[in-house]
């Protein structure tokens, strides 16, 4: 008997940490587009029009889609020297306001560090909105950059404690811009470093869960 809830035992912890396991350390989306590419470094861009994937995709509204037809010499340069196919900021995932665009990586608990990627297909200098990652503002009252041009912005440790990492850009009139259609190009997120989680945490999030299931 005793060696029977010795294996019942181990066969729920295998069960109950292995999702645990299967999470990425890192993810990535390109806005604008359904199907995914494949990067000159070997890194893959999921197509961010989807919903209900494995690793993520929109959520609540299905945001439209815009090129961007051309990028500057700078702004070429500029995605370059910071690591970035220019092919990422042709294109952009948007929605008109009041409406936002809302999307959600599946990474399960961690500290990530978050890069949001745009290309100004229309508005030079006059489209505004909040940047919300994980229900903080991170980035309040943005202004994107001229027609043609490019920005990259960082935020380095945040933290997700419910399983998904949530994004939220919303039109912001504050911003006094003309042009309150939020939007992106490209998404990525990547753990932080030296920020493993307890696996005991883990455990007991994951039980939690399939007490949840069972009600």
């Amino acid at each position: 008997m005793k060696l029977l809830n010795i294996l019942t035992l181990m066969i729920f912890l295998a069960v109950a940490i292995t999702p645990c396991l299967l999470y990425a350390e890192e993810y990535r989306v390109r806005g604008g587009k359904a199907d995914d590419f494949t990067d000159s470094q070997g890194r893959v861009w999921h197509g961010a029009q989807q919903e209900n994937q494995a690793w993520g995709g929109w959520i609540e509204l299905a945001p439209r889609t815009a090129e961007v037809a051309n990028l500057t010499a700078d702004a070429q340069t500029q995605a370059e020297e910071a690591g970035y196919d220019v092919e990422l900021f042709y294109a952009v995932s948007w929605a008109q306001f009041p409406a936002t665009v809302k999307y959600q990586f599946v990474t399960g608990n961690g500290v990530f560090d978050v890069t949001y990627l745009v290309g100004e297909h229309w508005s030079p200098n006059n489209r505004g909105f909040d940047i919300i990652i994980e229900d903080e503002v991170v980035e309040p009252l943005y202004v994107t950059p001229g027609r043609d041009e490019i920005d990259i912005k960082t935020y380095e440790g945040i933290e997700v404690n419910d399983g998904t990492l949530d994004f939220d850009f919303a039109g912001n009139e504050d911003t006094g811009a003309g042009d309150l259609n939020a939007m992106f190009s490209a998404l990525e997120a990547v753990k932080s470093a030296g920020t493993a989680v307890d696996p005991k945490a883990k455990l007991t999030t994951t039980w939690g869960a399939l007490k949840g299931n069972r009600k």
